[in-house]
């Protein structure tokens, strides 16, 4: 068994490092089932060392120039070698046990793809709505957030990857049409509780309790209009590090 484990980065020298230790040090429990894996840094269109980085932490690099985070990944996909794909964001550092409970899965013939619980580093009380809320949602709808989303290699294949119609809310919008394929061959989504991913809370650190709330109801009020235009979603593309 072969995990292909995908990071797309954007300007994120000062996380990324974090990151792929924190990698390194949770694959232990991937190797104790006798799973091997890569690591693959897509480097969308950065200022900064993030490909430096990478590669000097053994990661293969992939360029892709335009910054849009559907496209980072599945340029990094293009690279994969594994059966299994594993995306993770470049600010989200998993651990040895939550790599412990995806080894488990990943020899689970039922199972098609897969996200997990997650943690903010920080305490942030918008942020923990959000995060609590998600959680709800996430499992009743079998939908993975992007940053630990991972799916048999050939039915992200057959999906054709990330939609690049959208900035936003891509995951979602994967998760949904994985989840289709998932009932068509009689398999499933899987959720890991255990041990949650720790992620950045920089979001809410960088931007306000009203932009966030103001990115919401628009995309109520606008739907997928509102996640096909960059300029909306700018707690994406902004470049605050």
């Amino acid at each position: 068994m072969h995990l292909s484990i995908v990071i797309p980065a954007f300007n994120e020298e000062k996380l990324l490092p974090a990151t792929l230790t924190a990698v390194a040090e949770a694959a232990a429990a991937l190797a104790e089932k006798d799973i091997t894996h890569d690591v693959i840094v897509c480097d969308n269109n950065s200022t900064d060392r993030t490909s430096e980085i990478a590669r000097a932490r053994g990661a293969a690099v992939i360029f892709e120039p335009v910054n849009q985070i559907s496209r980072a990944r599945n340029a990094g996909a293009t690279l994969a070698k594994g059966e299994w794909l594993l995306f993770l964001d470049a600010d989200s550092t998993p651990s040895r046990e939550l790599f412990a409970d995806l080894a488990r899965v990943l020899f689970d013939d039922s199972v098609l793809y897969g996200g997990c619980m997650v943690v903010l580093d920080e305490p942030k009380r918008l942020g923990q709505i959000f995060v609590d809320f998600w959680h709800r949602i996430a499992k009743w709808n079998q939908w993975a957030a992007g940053s630990f989303l991972f799916v048999r290699r050939e039915a992200f294949e057959t999906t054709g990857g990330f939609s690049t119609e959208l900035y936003a809310s891509e995951e979602l919008e994967l998760s949904k049409r994985l989840k289709r394929i998932a009932k068509q061959r009689t398999q499933r989504f899987v959720f890991l509780t255990d041990h949650p991913l720790v992620t950045s809370a920089r979001k809410f650190r960088f931007h306000s309790n009203w932009s966030h709330l103001r990115f919401l109801l628009r995309t109520i009020f606008c739907g997928t209009r509102n996640l096909r235009r960059r300029e909306a979603c700018g707690l994406w593309y902004d470049g605050k590090r």
